[in-house]
């Protein structure tokens, strides 16, 4: 059977809101709209009420406190505040970051905005296969490394890092860890004190929640992390992030963290076997394919294949009914390659003649079969038109 056309698989970009997640957030936007610091009145306490149950719903979805949890307007903040905040905050320690060279955008340009401000940062290359070891990690650390950030999982290539070894590292240096689980959360299991994480970036929009809300993780002790805020104005959220909260937002968050702690090992398990059925139909469909990333340590519904002689932007054209990326939806805009290809060792054409599937909880078996068989006969087309085949 044919699905409903067109079909979405750009799960890593963003993703549908749950209704289970929408029905929880309708009521605190017309009936319990109040402020959640206006706690002298009923309709601010219980906008404080349904914030701090959301608190606790995101912070048991990473296994930490809900006291460490502090909201942000999304992940690019989180990961601003976390990269920007602990490294000035402890800057008479030392001036140095160690970062993953493939990190999303929004770790990599902070660290580019502490060079400017007389920091040292180390980019750590990955290896082929996109995994950033802690052994790289080691060889990049001086005696002034104040911090470390690596994503948990990459959103380009899916492919998972050794998270809780390189925080048990960094624990021995007297570093502070910060990891980006935008893309892990909810998709692989995360524990921030079982991995000694202190600092950990989340999105409610990659959960089937709301845009426009986050959330970082700060951890309260053994180490308790300091940060220098971003923002001013109020002393919400303990000082680190001024502002009136987004109440019907962070509502969501707490609902979609709260579905994701509950069905995410199912969901990993059947996204999964989809995830692998798209790459035997792709395989077997299209010639010389080849798959980037990890294929063993690697998040459920993420697939990046490689279709030489025929760049992504006209085997896109040519499949106008299926939603796919040819990298970060941050940087898909942009004409250049991706740096996370690039920085796996592909060549600046190799990387123009790949493509990102995205899969998650709607997507069905046969949205698959039809994209598998779209993509080929698109593949095809352009191989053929351009002389590649």
């Amino acid at each position: 059977m044919a699905p409903r056309l067109p079909v979405y698989l750009d799960y890593h970009a963003t993703t549908p809101v749950d209704p289970r997640v929408f029905e929880a957030m309708r009521p605190y936007f017309t009936e319990n709209f109040g402020n959640a610091a206006s706690r002298s009145h009923v309709f601010g306490m219980r906008a404080a009420s349904a914030v701090e149950k959301a608190r606790e719903e995101v912070a048991d979805l990473v296994g930490a406190n809900a006291k460490e949890i502090v909201f942000t307007s999304g992940a690019t903040e989180a990961d601003n505040l976390a990269v920007l905040g602990a490294a000035r905050a402890r800057r008479a320690r030392g001036a140095h970051v160690v970062v993953s060279a493939i990190e999303h955008r929004a770790v990599l340009d902070p660290c580019a905005r502490l060079e400017t401000e007389g920091f040292r940062v180390t980019r750590v290359a990955p290896d082929r296969l996109g995994r950033t070891s802690a052994a790289a990690v080691a060889w990049a650390l001086s005696p002034e490394t104040t911090l470390v950030t690596v994503m948990a999982a990459n959103n380009e290539i899916g492919t998972l890092n050794p998270v809780a070894e390189i925080a048990g590292l960094c624990k021995e240096r007297g570093v502070l860890f910060h990891t980006d689980a935008v893309q892990a959360a909810g998709r692989v299991p995360l524990d921030v004190h079982a991995a000694g994480v202190d600092l950990l970036s989340l999105s409610a929009h990659k959960l089937c929640g709301p845009k426009g809300v986050g959330a970082l993780f700060v951890r309260s002790s053994n180490p308790r992390v300091a940060l220098d805020p971003l923002l001013f104005g109020g002393g919400h959220e303990r000082g680190m992030r001024p502002g009136t909260l987004d109440v019907p937002g962070i509502v969501g968050f707490g609902a979609a963290a709260a579905i994701a702690k509950a069905e995410g090992a199912a969901e990993a398990v059947r996204v999964s076997a989809l995830r692998d059925r798209l790459w035997e139909r792709l395989r077997s469909g299209v010639s010389r394919a080849s798959r980037n990333g990890d294929a063993i340590a690697c998040l459920p519904g993420n697939l990046n294949v490689r279709f030489p002689g025929a760049p992504s932007d006209a085997v896109m054209m040519e499949t106008r009914d299926l939603a796919v990326s040819a990298g970060s939806a941050c940087t898909s805009a942009s004409v250049e390659p991706s740096h996370v290809l690039l920085g796996i060792g592909l060549t600046k054409e190799a990387a123009h003649e790949c493509i990102r599937f995205g899969l998650g909880r709607f997507t069905t078996a046969e949205e698959v079969d039809w994209a598998a068989d779209a993509v080929a006969a698109a593949v095809g087309r352009v191989r053929e038109a351009r002389g590649t085949a």
